[in-house]
């Protein structure tokens, strides 16, 4: 598998981000949705990596500055066809490596907290995260679960 950093302009990468968004509002209200569109992907405080293996797009990730010493884990999503392989594992990683290089000392999410949404809470789990409250401009939803690392 091959990380990179994506300017968000290719085809593949906003089919991808638009059925992540869809799936959001599949599974959670309008209101509780997170999922930032393609422009809010473009921001200078946020990087968006992509995750390829033989020209095919496998998945991707952002990481969001929220401040000098936390950043958030942002766009999280694993091409349908390529669940299970291991890379949201793969692409965690480099996220969270790229955090300490930065120098952040903490590294939080949100993600919804339905069935849907299992495998990605066990995942971060996996890797350390801890439930917490809201961080940043959150705030207390049933529909969300917020994690928390340090790091």
């Amino acid at each position: 598998m091959e990380i990179k950093t994506d300017d968000l302009q290719g085809t593949e990468i906003q089919e991808l981000l638009l059925e992540h968004r869809r799936n959001m509002f599949l599974h959670s209200p309008p209101e509780s949705v997170h999922a930032l569109d393609i422009e809010g992907l473009r921001k200078p405080e946020i990087t968006f990596w992509s995750v390829w293996e033989d020209g095919e797009l496998l998945g991707c990730g952002a990481l969001k500055e929220l401040d000098a010493r936390h950043a958030e884990i942002k766009s999280m999503r694993t091409a349908s066809a390529h669940l299970r392989k291991g890379v949201a594992a793969t692409l965690l990683k480099h996220i969270i490596e790229e955090a300490r290089r930065r120098g952040y000392s903490r590294l939080s999410l949100e993600t919804g907290s339905m069935e849907a949404f299992e495998p990605a809470r066990q995942l971060y789990a996996r890797f350390g995260f801890n439930y917490c409250g809201p961080f940043a401009d959150y705030v207390e939803d049933p529909y969300s679960v917020f994690m928390t690392k340090e790091i």
